[in-house]
């Protein structure tokens, strides 16, 4: 009797920033995670391939052609340190299997998913684009990783600085900094929208180093300090969960504790479709919460050295930007500083003492009057980043915005994914 066979989908661990995009953009929720892997569902997944081209790594192509009867169990990949060996023609013809099994369970993509604009769900993932704009600048990805020649790569802190305010109301909960980190004379290019992740020093309660973690980078192209080898990051040290109880993040104090001198271990940089526009007349529409707000800064910056310089034609920048109190929110004073005809602040404010909650989505339906063209306009960009809780919020305000105005959201929205003009960054 000849067994049946799949082609398993698989993440390597090695690979792996546990950046979670894949869980995020996964139609079907065939995956999930701990606090040391991120995993796939055999059961589940579809083979649908929305997850392939979004994942920044490329660990999340991979596949074993397995008996279905003993595919890898879900609390046997959450241990995985490397992903096991592909099984040879022997052992899967001793297991029952025969070779043209093998050639059938080749994985093909499905056009079975749940249709994003149905009445029983909003999926937000699925109108998010995982091409870049067209005119973006090409994106060099994953020249130091455990898989590259250069396993990584170290850079030294020239800068530590707090960016959240600091006063009675403004706690240990509310640090975050602003870390400025120099390669030397080892190559690292960059783009606005690109990330790094950080290995930090140590090991976990099993005794196993760290995982990468991953950063947006809060500088643009040419550097925190311009014609150096060097780049930043926001960070905030992290006290609790997302649900509350204490917890202390291990790469995020890490970071915030640096002092200039130190040096830290570095792979990347990641990303290729998180990217700026380049052409003259295209706008930028940034929605964001806490240190979601790096690649914001970061794009908001090279366009502000080019208006400087001279070099940039029009465009125009939005920003929508949610924090729990004013306090909370990182780069502040700075943003008041940028001249008013170069961007367009929203500040939403969800914890004010004696005032209603504010979300960045509230914002956007105040002015949905000025994104309407914007959503019609092939030259208008959107960027949202920061924690998973806003992201449905965000797309259904575009969605209720576009519906409003008389358009087909359904078009507007395939547009906004084919043509690379809506970007989720969500954590």
């Amino acid at each position: 009797m000849t067994e049946a066979v799949i082609q398993q989908h698989l993440i390597d661990p090695e690979i792996c920033i546990r950046c979670n995009t894949c869980e995020a953009i996964c139609p079907v929720g065939a995956i999930t995670h701990d606090s040391r892997n991120y995993v796939v569902k055999a059961d589940v997944c579809n083979l649908c391939m929305a997850c392939i081209s979004p994942c920044p790594t490329g660990s999340i192509d991979n596949w074993r052609t397995m008996p279905k009867v003993i595919a890898y169990k879900i609390e046997d990949q959450l241990l995985w340190d490397e992903l096991p060996t592909e099984l040879t023609a022997e052992q899967l013809a001793a297991a029952g299997v025969a070779e043209t099994a093998v050639a059938e369970a080749q994985p093909v993509a499905t056009t079975t998913q749940t249709d994003p604009s149905g009445q029983d769900a909003f999926n937000s993932a699925a109108f998010g684009a995982t091409l870049p704009p067209w005119s973006a600048a090409h994106a060099y990805t994953n020249l130091y990783g455990p898989k590259a020649t250069e396993k990584t790569i170290t850079a030294k802190v020239v800068g530590n600085v707090r960016v959240t305010e600091v006063g009675a109301t403004a706690g240990a909960d509310y640090d975050t900094h602003h870390i400025v980190l120099d390669f030397g004379a080892m190559p690292f290019p960059v783009l606005e929208g690109q990330s790094i992740a950080i290995l930090p020093p140590g090991v976990d309660d099993h005794g196993r180093a760290h995982h990468a973690r991953q950063y947006s980078i809060a500088s643009p192209r040419n550097g925190e300090r311009p014609g150096y080898n060097n780049l930043s990051l926001t960070v905030k040290r992290v006290l609790e969960d997302h649900s509350g109880k204490p917890v202390r993040g291990v790469a995020s104090n890490y970071l915030c504790d640096l002092k200039i001198g130190d040096t830290v271990d570095v792979i990347g940089p990641f990303g290729t479709s998180f990217l700026m526009p380049n052409h003259p007349r295209s706008t930028i529409v940034m929605i964001c919460t806490g240190t979601g707000s790096a690649p914001m800064r970061a794009m908001t910056e090279w366009r502000r050295r080019l208006r400087a310089s001279g070099k940039f034609e029009g465009g125009k920048l939005m920003l929508f930007f949610g924090a729990r109190t004013q306090e909370e929110l990182p780069y502040f004073g700075p943003l008041q500083n940028l001249p008013k005809d170069f961007i367009d602040l929203h500040f939403a404010f969800s914890r004010t003492p004696g005032q209603p909650k504010h979300y960045v989505q509230d914002l956007m339906r105040e002015r949905a009057a000025d994104l309407v063209p914007l959503l019609a306009d092939s030259n208008s960009y959107f960027y949202v980043c920061g924690l998973k809780s806003m992201e449905e919020g965000v797309v259904l305000a575009l969605h209720d915005i576009a519906k409003a105005a008389g358009l087909n959201w359904e078009t507007v929205g395939a547009s906004l994914k084919r043509e690379g003009r809506l970007h989720l960054e969500t954590y």
